[in-house]
This record gives structure tokens, sequence and C-alpha cells, in this order.
């Protein structure tokens, strides 16, 4: 449909908020860079041109994915969609992490958290390979493409069944574990910790802590694990006590991958760990 020239050409500046000089050299860039012409025009109307009205449906198109791109784009910068990837031990996974995820969602209820419960080993492997956003564990030895930022460093506790003799005392002594069955996690920690503490000789090397929180309870000997772990321990109707002589901490970091920058959702889901995980 053709219009009367000025009152077209008006119009749409307007409708552009640019002037009518403005657009005309724009739309003689399209036409130079399409190498047609898309618009017909004459000192008595503007319409147009053949090409210009089959073009039009795709510029249309092209034009709201960008509306919708720049929606999208603010929503995720205003954390009202987005989702977060998080792999962390299997302990971990059932204590701490629910209730940091749950106050999250809370928060903000547009952003989904995926937990990934995953070996201790496989924590920054996840984070390496960009299968996950942020990683949560213990102290391992990293290479160059992940970050690592301290979360928080918690001294181990001893775990026993009410009733044992230990739990007369207050503090329990490493060397104290020795006169009953020790039920320790494997990997390097462990390993480490044997070569430093020569007294210790556990009776049994598991891979997951509950699994040695339910031997525990079963009574089968005693165990060594964190304060986060309390909630677990509760459920298994363990107690704890501090274990001194050394007191000996473990430390747990947020990994990142260092060639990704953390999406807005995922940013301020590790600021909000750290208000709310110690």
């Amino acid at each position: 449909m053709p219009w009367p020239a000025p009152a077209a050409s008006r119009s749409a500046a307007e409708l552009l908020h640019v002037t009518q000089s403005a657009l005309s050299g724009q739309i003689k860039e399209l036409e130079q860079l399409l190498g047609v012409r898309v618009v017909e025009r004459n000192t008595r109307r503007v319409q147009l041109s053949e090409v210009g009205r089959e073009l039009f449906p795709l510029f249309d198109k092209m034009l709201q994915d960008l509306d919708g791109a720049m929606a999208d784009i603010a929503s995720r910068k205003a954390l009202k969609k987005g989702m977060v990837r998080v792999a962390a031990p299997q302990m971990m996974c059932c204590t701490l992490l629910p209730e940091v995820i749950a106050a999250y969602r809370e928060a903000y209820p547009g952003v989904q958290v995926q937990l990934i419960d995953v070996p201790v080993d496989n924590v920054s492997p996840r984070v390496s390979s960009g299968e996950v956003d942020v990683g949560i564990g213990p102290e391992r030895d990293i290479g160059a493409e992940v970050d690592a930022q301290l979360l928080f460093e918690m001294p181990f506790v001893a775990v026993f069944p009410a009733g044992h003799p230990l739990a007369s005392r207050s503090e329990v002594r490493w060397e104290d574990l020795n006169a009953h069955p020790l039920i320790a996690l494997q990997g390097q920690f462990t390993e480490r910790l044997l070569r430093e503490m020569h007294t210790l000789s556990p009776y049994n090397e598991v891979t997951f802590m509950t699994t040695a929180l339910a031997m525990v309870a079963a009574g089968l000997g005693v165990t060594a694990c964190l304060p986060y772990a309390a909630p677990m321990v509760r459920r298994y109707g363990l107690e704890m006590r501090p274990l001194i002589e050394p007191e000996l901490t473990r430390k747990f970091f947020i990994y990142t991958k260092s060639s990704r920058t953390p999406s807005p959702a995922a940013e301020r889901f590790i600021s909000f760990l750290g208000e709310h995980a110690v």
C-alpha cells in the first residue's frame, strides 16, 4: 500500500525517534548493503518494493527475536530466570546444601538450581569440564583452568553411638580412636592424615560418609567427620565430640572455571553460599 511521501517519511521517522534525513540515510545504507531497492519512492508516494515486501516478515521476525533476547537477558540480570548447576560431595548434598538452595529459591524463585552429588574427587573435574557452573568441596590439587575460593574451615569431630565409652568425654583425642574400630573415608585427605598420624589404623575405608555413619549406627565402630554433617549424625542417633591433640581442620572451597565468567544467577549463588553456608 503506497503512502503520501512526506507524511510517510515523517510518521516513520517519529516512530523510530530519528529525523527524516537520518531515516533516509539508513534506508540507503540498507539498500547498498543488500544491493537491491527495498523502498520505492517519488515526490508523491513511498511504498515497499517487491523485494521489500518479501523481506518485511523476515526483518519483522528478526526484530521480535532481538526484543525477546534483550528481554531474556534483562530477566537473567534481574535474577528472574536462569539456572545454576552445582556439584558437591554426597554428605554436603544431604545436609548443608538443601537448606542453602531452599533459601536461595525463596529469594529468587525464577532461578533453577541443579544439585549434582558426586564423589569428592569428582567435584573439580566437573567444573573443569564445564558440566557444572559451581563446585563445592574440600581442598584438592587443581589445574590452572579452575579457580578456588575458600568457603569455610572446620575442625574434625569424633562420631560414635549413644552410650559409647567415648560419650562420657567432652573432647576426644585422635589416639583414643585407636581403641575402637575406625571407619575412615577413602581419598587424598585420609591418605595424608594416615601419613602424618602413624598411630591411626582404619578398620574399614568407605567412599561415602553416609556409609560410615550407617556402620557406626550399627555398632561397627567410630568415625570422624565435620560439624556440617550434624543433621545426618543426629538422624542416625549418633553423638559428636571435638577431636583434639592435634586439632585438625579441613578447608572447603568454591570451585569455578577460570576461563568462564559466571552467569548473574551463578555469581549470586556463590555470594549466597558465603552468607548462608557458615
